[in-house]
């Protein structure tokens, strides 16, 4: 009998790479948005997970609007936090494995280096703190939980969903005609979502547990990502690097927040390919998919 799986927040960018390669190995796949579980709702996710008898439960939800967690920390934490410790709950009841979404900014950017999974963490805000606590619920309710952080998602997914991606962004920019400014002093891993859906599985096939990181192939700043979609694109907008200075926002973020994929490595799995392949792969599933409204 095929394995049994769920998908919480189906319907964003990495949700539905979640889908798509869970029925490409043969899961017995079910996708959940927030229109059909409310993973705030403990009482609707122990039902959900009770009927459908999942063997593995995967959780791709979150509020991710960075900048608008300070002035609702609250509404953070419950989607990000104690939603969390309802699914692990509800996976302890029913026997179920977890596998949990977090993400680089849990840590604050000072150190310099690829983070590795046992670097210490320091969220620097609500959004952050948020994304910590799910973690430590995932932990704290279950033996085998996998917390997989990851850095930067973009995907074709990104299409069809509100906030879109990075790279929707700066094509949406371009069109303005207008100068892009993006920060060159704050550098991530960008991640391309069906490689990271695919190497998430891979973990959960080997049957491991803890944290990983899987972050994109190559540490970049913001702006030398930004120059690689446009370079790719055929596009040449005109793109000025700017600073944390000068670019202020709400929310602190950490400046260097790259992930070391060392232990993913160490355990068999393919490395991530470099930024600019991802990028390549990005447009040529973005050309492939239907224009929006058909």
């Amino acid at each position: 009998m095929n394995r049994k799986a769920v998908v919480f927040g189906a319907a964003g960018q990495l949700g539905v790479e979640l889908v798509r390669e869970l029925k490409a190995r043969r899961y017995d796949v079910t996708g959940w948005d927030r229109s059909q579980v409310d993973i705030t709702d403990a009482a609707a996710v122990e039902s959900a997970l009770a009927r459908y008898e999942a063997e593995i439960v995967f959780n791709s939800a979150a509020y991710n609007q960075v900048d608008v967690a300070e002035k609702e920390p609250q509404a953070a934490l419950l989607v990000n936090g104690l939603a969390v410790r309802n699914l692990a709950m509800a996976c302890r009841q029913n026997d179920a494995r977890l596998v949990h979404f977090s993400t680089d900014y849990v840590f604050d950017g000072l150190a310099r280096h690829p983070y590795t999974e046992d670097d210490p963490t320091h969220p620097l805000g609500a959004y952050a703190v948020s994304k910590l606590v799910g973690e430590l619920y995932a932990q704290a309710y279950l033996d085998r939980a996998l917390v997989v952080r990851t850095s930067g998602v973009f995907g074709p997914g990104g299409l069809s969903t509100a906030r879109g991606n990075f790279v929707e962004l700066m094509l949406r920019l371009a069109g303005s005609k207008n100068p892009i400014r993006v920060v060159e002093d704050h550098f991530a891993s960008p991640t391309f979502a069906p490689w990271l859906a695919a190497r998430t599985v891979d973990l959960v096939d080997r049957n491991l547990e803890g944290v990983f990181h899987i972050g994109g192939g190559t540490p970049t700043s913001w702006f030398e990502f930004a120059r690689a979609i446009f370079e790719v694109a055929g596009l040449a907008p005109t793109l000025q690097a700017t600073n944390e200075r000068e670019y202020r926002t709400a929310a602190r973020r950490p400046r260097y927040s790259a992930l070391s994929n060392g232990k993913m490595e160490r355990v068999g799995l393919e490395p991530m390919p470099p930024l600019r392949q991802a990028v390549e792969a990005y447009f040529a599933e973005r050309n492939r998919a239907p224009a929006p409204g058909r």
